[in-house]
Parts: C-alpha cells; structure tokens; sequence
C-alpha cells in the first residue's frame, strides 16, 4: 500500500518557498497549485509531467479546487475569490468574500463556491457561498478559525473542519439555514476529505488522528494515530487510501482503514500539502525539493 516516489517536477521560484493546496483539474488533466509565497498559482501538466505556467495575480494563493473545466482560488492577501478557466488559464472573475478567506469548495449545482474566511483582529469567521458573478451570497459567522471544508456528493451540504473547538460543521447548500456541530474527539481538526461511496467524512486533526465521521449521523465510526500537526489529506476511491501530508519533520502518511494498516513516506521538511489525481498519482508540494514530487499510488 505504499507510495511509490516517481519524480520531481521543477517549479519556478519553488526553493525556500511556500505553497499551500493545490487541485487536479480532470477535463484539461492539469494540476494547479496554490503558490502562496509568491502569490500566484502555478499548472502542471499531469500528463506530459512538466511545469505548464505560472499565473501571476493570486494575493497569498490558499485554497484551490478544480472540476468541470474551472478552478476556483482563494487570496488569503486580498479577501477574495477567483475563478479560473482551466483551459485558456484565463481568470474570469474575482469577487470580494471576508479577511483572509482559506479553505473552498465547489457547490456541484451551479456555479458556486462555499469560501471559509479566517477572518482578523476586526472580522471574526465567516462562511460564504458566492458566485463569479458576485451572486447568491450566503453567509454565516463561525465559531471558530475554519480549515479545510468538502461537500456531499449532490452539494446538499457543506462539511467545514473548524480548529477550534474541534469539530465538523454542517451547513444545507447554499443558504446556510440550517447548521450542525458535530464534536471531534481529537483536537485541531484540519485537513479533511470524503468518500462519497461509504459516506464517511476523513478529518485529520493536529492532535495526531485521523477521524471518521458518518456524513449521515455525525458519529464517529474510526480513529486511526497519525503525526501531529497534519494538514493536506485526501482520499483516494481507487485504492481506498486516506493520504495525510505532514510538514514537519516531512512525510506523508497512507492509512487503509479497512485494515488499518499504515505506510510511511519521507519526504521533506515544509512538505505539508498535496493534490491527488486518482487514480494513481499523489503530488507533494516541496520547497526543498524545488517543485512537486510525484508519487505513484496504486
């Protein structure tokens, strides 16, 4: 069950970097990458396994996710959102959301995205649903400084891991009229992903555990130990792996949770995010290593 390291591929500028998440784009086959020290977003051809462009104009790059031809980026430095044709690399709009918006979703109907804002000293939390165009917009405070957040399979609802207190809150798409809290027994929930087929949430928390959470009932149905301080996580349907990128001291970590077996794989201090092109291939984002590390998963 092990990753299998295939290569580097070379980013611009990537040494002595930051990047943040990153989303493959399956209608072009291209990976985009939150470059966030250098406020851009880089493309990777997943395919021709090369560094395709730099695009400049991404204020502090956070959150990124792609599908249906379009990416959707947070700039954490600019308190907005923007979205990307996949294909010509042009952006095609940038709406204003609150300070310093991080994790994002795509609402499957229509052309919305679900941004939690991580707010300031004058703005506290907040989750919006925004469109290109500036509309709906739907909003809600939060009860604490929001990660990363996923929807359902039909985007009936929203699945945001907030750090503090630990938890999983639930909000109906896309108004946000009605919200649960659902309790995490590990603190610091962060990276988090979806299996759609078993319904089962994967929340990777900064207290060293992985948690799975039924998306039916809230409850918990699996913990598995992991490093502390986890970030990037993803799952994997054609393997049935969980994938947790950890930066410090820089190793992903790959559970089964069927068996509940777990692989370790080294990788470099600062490599703390990934984007998963199912359904073979885990890219590492790796300052150190100067680019993207690409990891065959089978």
């Amino acid at each position: 069950m092990a990753l299998k390291p295939i290569g580097v591929i070379e980013i611009p500028a990537a040494a002595g970097s930051a990047f943040d998440h990153g989303a493959f784009e399956p209608a072009t086959r291209r990976v985009f990458i939150a470059h966030t020290a250098r406020n851009c977003v880089e493309v990777v051809d997943r395919d021709a396994g090369r560094h395709l462009a730099t695009l400049p104009g991404f204020p502090e790059a956070a959150g990124v996710v792609a599908d249906g031809g379009q990416v959707i980026v947070t700039n954490r430095g600019a308190a907005s959102v923007a979205w990307i044709d996949a294909r010509s690399l042009k952006t095609r709009s940038v709406v204003e959301t609150g300070a310093r918006p991080n994790g994002v979703a795509i609402v499957p109907r229509g052309e919305l995205a679900a941004v939690a804002c991580i707010g300031d000293d004058s703005h506290r939390p907040e989750l919006h649903v925004v469109g290109p165009d500036g509309g709906p917009r739907h909003s809600i405070r939060l009860p604490g400084r929001p990660r990363w957040c996923v929807t359902d399979v039909d985007g009936s609802r929203l699945f945001l891991a907030i750090r503090e207190p630990s938890m999983v809150l639930v909000g109906r798409l896309p108004q946000l009229d009605v919200v649960e809290h659902w309790p995490l027994p590990s603190h610091g929930a962060h990276g988090m992903d979806i299996d759609h087929r078993s319904r089962l949430l994967y929340v990777a928390c900064d207290a060293g555990a992985l948690i799975a959470v039924d998306t039916a009932t809230g409850r918990v149905r699996g913990e598995w130990p992991i490093g502390e301080n986890p970030d990037a996580t993803f799952f994997n349907p054609a393997t049935g792996l969980v994938h947790v990128a950890i930066g410090e001291p820089g190793l992903i970590q790959s559970i089964d949770p069927r068996t509940n077996a777990r692989a370790d794989l080294p990788t470099a201090p600062g490599a703390k995010t990934t984007a998963l092109a199912a359904p073979d291939r885990l890219y590492v984002f790796s300052p150190a290593q100067g680019g993207a590390l690409v990891c065959e998963d089978r």
